[in-house]
């Protein structure tokens, strides 16, 4: 099975930044960068492979039309691909936010719900987002909160660092802060109800659209429960989401699938502070692979690609074992 580096497709939200160039090797030459869609088969921004044999078609094209197993058996429950990874840079505060569930994207949205996950590749200091409410309030309040610019005075504001994990499920109202770069991985969806956007007007001096009424329907009232992950950055219907470091894997609790040998067992790379992970991709699902950190080699059987920090990988389902030498502090996605 090939590897398949990626190439993204880039926005340019407003509250967009330039970190993602600078420090995470996008190739992209607009002033504002605010999102990478690292994996993403979502009609219009989808990714494209970079090199190799496939270079130049999408990640659809190839899961459709040259490896229909791509996905592995347990993406047959789904009606297209199930996710998307995104790198995001928050310059400026995203706006107050809400996502539906499937049932009622489905029926309003012809597309599926929302579901992420949120992991904080970095945070400038006092950085926080918003995480649901304070307490839990009637649809009225909220709807007069809305009206009277007073919504962020009933949100949930979260210090976030570097490191930190949010879930953020079905009708959580949810919004990340300045000074953020996100890795998201969610359902593949661009389903998203504005409810609060600070008064911001866009390039065209307009404030931008909220969507109130579908907000009203789908949102969740309540303070944001925590989930029990089972040692996983997620773990829900649609993906699980694991964190693998090479100076931290013994102490992260890696799942099964994946095992680490460290430094100094000699067959790691001459990477200072270099180490040699090996993972298992079986016919039950694909894994994507995005690095936060790191420079080396990924190896199977039948391929080789280098990375460094700001690349994404698709291992199609079947691909067996995998090696992964060198420095790295990567985010894995699989059904």
């Amino acid at each position: 099975m090939p590897i398949l580096k990626l190439k993204p497709a880039y926005k340019d939200n407003l509250w967009g930044g330039h970190r993602l160039v600078d420090e995470f090797n996008k190739d992209y030459d607009g002033p504002v960068l605010a999102e990478s869609w690292e994996v993403s088969c979502y009609p219009g921004s989808p990714s494209v492979i970079a090199e190799g044999r496939y270079a130049g078609i999408s990640l659809e094209e190839y899961i459709n039309d040259k490896n229909p197993d791509a996905v592995g058996t347990a993406g047959s429950r789904f009606a297209g691909f199930p996710l998307m990874v995104k790198l995001i840079d928050a310059r400026e505060s995203l706006s107050v936010q809400v996502h539906p569930s499937d049932g009622y994207a489905y029926a309003y949205e012809g597309q599926p719900g929302k579901l992420e996950v949120w992991y904080i590749v970095d945070a400038e200091p006092g950085a926080c987002i918003y995480y649901g409410v304070k307490k839990r309030i009637s649809k009225a309040n909220f709807k007069r909160h809305i009206e009277n610019n007073t919504l962020e005075e009933i949100l949930y504001k979260a210090p976030a660092k570097k490191g930190d994990v949010f879930f953020i499920g079905h009708g959580v109202l949810h919004a990340i802060g300045a000074g953020i770069v996100v890795l998201e991985v969610e359902q593949n969806s661009n389903v998203t109800y504005r409810v609060y956007d600070y008064g911001r007007k866009g390039p065209d001096g307009r404030e931008r659209e909220l969507h109130i009424k579908k907000a009203l329907d789908v949102v969740q009232l309540e303070p944001a429960l925590h989930k029990d992950m089972h040692g996983h950055l997620a773990d829900c219907e649609y993906f699980v989401v694991d964190r693998l470091c090479s100076d931290e894997a013994e102490e992260y609790g890696i799942p099964q699938t994946v095992g680490s040998v460290p430094a100094g067992s000699g067959i790691v790379p001459e990477i200072p502070g270099g180490s040699l992970a090996r993972l298992f991709v079986g016919t039950e699902s694909f894994m994507t692979i995005t690095f936060i950190e790191g420079e080396g080699v990924i190896l199977t059987a039948d391929d080789r690609a280098e990375y460094r920090k700001g690349d994404s990988f698709f291992l199609p389902a079947g691909t067996g074992e995998v090696l992964i030498e060198g420095r790295y502090d990567v985010i894995l996605a699989r059904i």
